[in-house]
């Protein structure tokens, strides 16, 4: 299987996310340029976190508007595997994959720190695996996801919710929200970086249990 990680100018987890990928997971990976408009040979999708375009307008919201977003938006309605991490969530909500949106913290603060996150659902391929309360690092200032009241209650009746910060509500998101899906499962947008949980030597490996759905998708 091969992943496509997505760069734009700003971003910077891109190499964290293909050597986790690689060495880690064990699947193979790749850059793609936010100006391709082809996804072809690949099997999922990251959407790595960073800054970019300089978080000008909104976060994510030019990297929404990117050429290879089409793309995307057409590989996530095959049902292709899509995950966006910290900037890449924002990204995936610019874009109209996920609702919602992320805006300042709280606290109007940047935090980097390990926390806590329990999974509300088992429902789809990426949350299959995390059956426990896992630890992953947070490194953001506009983390606080944020929704309507009538969404909410759609990612509620929907079993939408995917992780909620479990120790402390780090960035006062709504309902302590740290990622949600789709309503068909297939993409992911989270906060916290679990490409910076995959070995012992950088503080963990909790993030396997939650990247190991890519070694679970099906090629060809």
């Amino acid at each position: 299987m091969k992943v496509a990680i997505v760069r734009f100018p700003g971003s910077n987890c891109d190499a964290d996310a293909l050597h986790a990928l690689r060495r880690d997971v064990g699947v193979d990976a790749d850059y793609v340029w936010q100006t391709e408009t082809s996804l072809a040979g690949f099997d999922a999708v990251w959407v790595p976190g960073g800054f970019s375009y300089g978080d000008y307008l909104r976060c994510g919201a030019m990297a929404a508007r990117a050429p290879i977003m089409s793309a995307v938006r057409d590989f996530a309605g095959r049902g292709g595997l899509v995950i966006g991490v910290c900037n890449g969530f924002q990204v995936l909500c610019e874009s109209g994959l996920l609702p919602g949106a992320l805006v300042r913290n709280v606290k109007q603060r940047f935090i980097c720190q390990d926390v806590q996150l329990e999974p509300a659902t088992r429902r789809g391929p990426w949350m299959a695996g995390v059956d426990r309360t896992i630890t992953l690092p947070i490194a953001h200032g506009e983390g606080r996801f944020v929704c309507a009241p009538e969404t909410l209650k759609e990612l509620q009746d929907n079993d939408q919710i995917a992780f909620r910060y479990a120790s402390e509500n780090v960035n006062g998101s709504t309902e302590a929200i740290a990622g949600v899906m789709n309503a068909a499962g297939n993409v992911l947008g989270l906060m916290p970086h679990p490409e910076r949980a995959t070995r012992d030597l950088v503080g963990g490996t909790d993030g396997l249990l939650l990247l190991q759905a890519l070694k679970m998708v099906r090629t060809g």
